[in-house]
């Protein structure tokens, strides 16, 4: 029989130790400063000079300690004028990055007490974050598959939806990469293998048309094929069962949690499974890595262009 096995003692990040570590949202504003601010904020803009600053209280700002001008970490971040709990918002991205299959909105309203609208609108806020759209694929066996997410039910006095195509890329025991497509031919996915994976890599597929001409591209693929429509699957180590194994947490997730996704919005959730799926290995840890997407996504670089208020 298999045993499961549990996350590692140092990858864990459990709800007591969320809790200890963001009792309040004073806790949650020290945190977003010192990531936006590494160094403490040592220079006023209106002082054109170094001053020490230091937090209001009851206020999400930092104040210059000579003239008062104020600083707002959470400026230019997806928190920057919402009128919702700062610790709600670091409740919610902890419960998406800890998740394997996803948690719907309507479960962050339950456990937060905020509205339907607002919880929507906070995770897709967090979503935001999640892309990863320079991604470049490596190594020596990347295996590439399209699948059609969503389904074909017809209502009456209405057009037939078809599936959305989606196409993902993914590295043996590393990165995946998945993207929504518009259909499945050779001309729509040869420039998303291009854009996505390294020239002169070994890719593994099966044995659909459009990837006949992998192995005379221009980048110098190395492409080896299965050939599912005779029945073979495995053969050594020619396969694409990592990336089938994706497709198959996703739709999970989608069917189990969401129920129905649009192709409108079904980008940001193929981001959010896959920025999991790439840092599986760091247990309930992803939570730090959502923490920092928050300050390297900021609109505004805060040393240049720090929002800020005059005292009153």
């Amino acid at each position: 029989m298999k045993v499961k096995q549990s996350i590692p003692k140092e990858l864990r990040f459990t709800i007591g130790d969320f809790n200890r570590r963001f009792p309040d949202d004073g806790a949650c504003l020290d945190e977003l400063m010192k990531l936006r601010f590494p160094d403490g904020i040592t220079y006023c803009e209106k002082c054109q000079q170094d001053r020490k600053h230091y937090r209001i209280a009851g206020r999400p700002v930092y104040s210059c300690a000579y003239c008062g001008t104020q600083v707002s970490p959470m400026a230019g971040t997806i928190f920057h004028k919402s009128a919702t709990s700062l610790r709600s918002w670091f409740y919610a991205m902890y419960l998406m990055a800890s998740t394997r299959c996803g948690i719907s909105a309507k479960q962050i309203q339950r456990e937060t007490g905020v509205t339907y609208k607002t919880a929507w609108r906070m995770f897709k806020q967090i979503r935001s974050l999640l892309s990863e759209p320079e991604m470049q694929l490596e190594g020596l066996s990347i295996e590439m598959d399209e699948t059609g997410i969503g389904g074909t039910t017809q209502r009456k006095g209405q057009p037939k939806k078809d599936k959305t195509t989606v196409f993902g890329m993914v590295e043996r025991g590393g990165r995946v990469k998945a993207v929504v497509a518009a259909d499945r031919k050779k001309g729509t996915l040869m420039p998303i293998i291009r854009e996505h994976v390294l020239p002169e890599s070994t890719v593994f597929t099966d044995d659909f048309s459009s990837y006949v001409d992998l192995a005379h591209d221009r980048n110098g693929y190395t492409h080896r094929r299965i050939n599912h429509s005779a029945g073979v699957y495995v053969l050594g180590d020619v396969h694409t069962q990592t990336i089938e194994g994706f497709w198959s947490l996703i739709k999970r997730g989608i069917g189990g949690v969401y129920h129905s996704v649009s192709r409108e919005y079904l980008q940001s959730y193929l981001d959010e499974y896959s920025f999991r799926y790439n840092r599986r290995h760091k247990g309930n840890l992803i939570f730090n890595d959502v923490l920092e997407r928050v300050s390297e996504l900021a609109v505004e670089k805060p040393s240049a262009k720090a929002d800020r208020t005059q005292p009153r």
